[in-house]
């Protein structure tokens, strides 16, 4: 918890969504992004409306989210930490538990979207608790706190799954391959199917769907390598102690190496004992192909999720190694070295934003550029005016206007804009010309380039807009931040 509330909020741009999506919620709009418009653009409704009732009681729609986020995901984070630990104890490896959540409870990965808003926190301590209920044969309490998973993420599907098919297996009739059965009780099932089936009944009531929109317009929007989900996932699986940043790249094909093995050799020792905690164990892996296979732009928040159980079957095999080399001390002496290359990732003195302690990795420049234009534009946008932008966290935030989202996590109608021609992107959230020229939104707010290749060489955006302000910044190659109006 201090590695968390010692740097305070560095609030990320997404997080900003789920709490405009509370705000009007308090307001008296309903769970929406722009009032009237029955969009589900955020992939947690578990936790917005978690912000929305703890600001109900902090101050309302101007309850200071940040701050009510770094709390929910502090006291979330310290409690994987204690799953970690107590599911080691039921694999009689408490050394192992001890070592992976020292580690996570320092790791870059955890700490920068605790304190930037998200709702990993909240989404990784479910997993967790899910696999100790299951562990601990308690199924009722694995089946809620997997429903409240998914709820906060739909990629929880990739370890509900797996549970549900060793779930199946136990409900067999006793024998060989289900010497202790327990069949599937009415209890487990509602525990599940209530939280679950309510969302789905009012998602299709009120958004016409319980899938958020926001899946569809990723798919749409982003072009990606084909490879390009899986070697940014091999490097993550390479290094899980941030390794390269002291010994280099080099280390990448080392760690691909040799921390599957360890947790191979962890796992496999488990599995002798143990063959009913395989969805756990096998989880991490079911995400690292499941990603690999979708492709989807990897924002990374995206690679957080299965390092709990990651870290755990690294820490395994150190045990497993320390036994049959007769050195117990040996997953303590890792996790000693684990955690001081983690620390390498820290920085006492963040070059921008609160001068504390943080992890290079939570970095905020982009977020409060964002919030300099929304303090500038607030008071010239009229009533009814459209803001259009291809980051619409802060800038939604900040100015509480409607937006325009051009990449359509919040706006369907601009879906209908892609695909664009591959010559037009430069980076991802290239913006087609059309969406604005058709569109017509009042005002524009992009990194330049988000249209170097195509809107800011578009005759007709030209001749409607006209620039008036522009930022320097060289954020992801882009010559300025630039801010359009629509002329009369």
């Amino acid at each position: 918890m201090a590695a968390r509330l010692i740097p305070g909020p560095r609030t990320i741009d997404d997080a900003y969504i789920t709490f405009r999506y509370a705000q009007n919620l308090l307001q008296g709009d309903g769970l929406v992004y722009n009032p009237g418009q029955m969009v589900l653009g955020t992939t947690t409704p578990v936790y917005a409306l978690l912000m929305a009732g703890l600001a109900a009681l902090a101050g309302g729609a101007h309850a200071p989210f940040p701050h009510l986020a770094l709390a929910v995901n502090a006291l979330a984070d310290g409690l994987t930490c204690w799953l970690i630990v107590r599911l080691a104890d039921k694999f009689a490896a408490r050394r192992a538990g001890i070592a992976a959540a020292l580690v996570w409870a320092l790791a870059p990965m955890s700490v920068t979207f605790a304190i930037g808003g998200m709702e990993t926190s909240l989404f990784v301590a479910l997993t967790m608790a899910t696999f100790y209920f299951h562990s601990h044969d308690r199924p009722v309490a694995a089946a809620l706190s997997g429903a409240f998973s998914l709820l906060t993420r739909p990629d929880a599907l990739l370890f509900l799954l797996p549970l549900a098919v060793e779930r199946a297996r136990r409900s067999l009739p006793q024998g060989r391959m289900n010497p202790e059965r327990s069949p599937v009780g009415a209890a487990e099932a509602f525990a599940f199917l209530i939280p679950v089936g309510v969302w789905a009944i009012l998602g299709s009531l009120i958004y016409g769907s319980p899938i958020p929109h926001s899946i569809l317009a990723k798919v749409a929007a982003y072009r990606l390598p084909p490879e390009a989900a899986l070697i940014r996932l091999l490097q993550h699986y390479a290094t899980p102690f941030l390794e390269h940043l002291v010994a280099g790249t080099w280390f990448i094909g080392v760690g691909i190496v040799v921390y599957p093995v360890l947790f191979g050799a962890g796992a496999l020792r488990l599995l002798r004992k143990q063959p009913g905690v395989w969805p756990a164990l096998v989880y991490p892996w079911a995400y690292l192909l499941a990603f690999a296979i979708a492709n989807p732009l990897l924002f990374r928040w995206y690679l957080a999720p299965p390092l709990p159980m990651y870290l755990l079957g690294i820490f395994l095999g150190f045990e497993r190694l320390g036994a049959d080399l007769r050195l117990p001390a040996l997953p303590l002496a890792a996790a000693a070295c684990a955690a001081a290359l983690t620390l390498n990732g820290w920085t006492l003195h963040p070059d921008h934003g609160p001068d504390r302690p943080a992890p290079d990795m939570a970095f905020i420049r982009l977020e409060l550029l964002y919030e300099q234009v929304a303090g500038e534009l607030r008071p010239q946008i009229q009533t009814g005016e459209v803001l259009a932008a291809g980051d619409v966290g802060a800038l939604g935030y900040f100015t509480g206007v409607e937006i325009l989202d051009t990449v359509g996590l919040i706006s369907p109608q601009s879906t209908a804009y892609y695909p664009i021609p591959e010559s037009q992107y430069v980076i991802n959230y290239a913006i087609p010309p059309a969406l604005i020229t058709e569109l017509r939104p009042d005002y524009l707010v992009i990194l330049e380039v988000y249209g170097r290749n195509g809107l800011l060489k578009d005759a007709d955006f030209l001749r409607d807009y006209e620039l008036i302000e522009g930022i320097p910044t060289d954020l992801y190659g882009s010559d300025g931040m630039l801010v359009f109006r629509r002329l009369p």
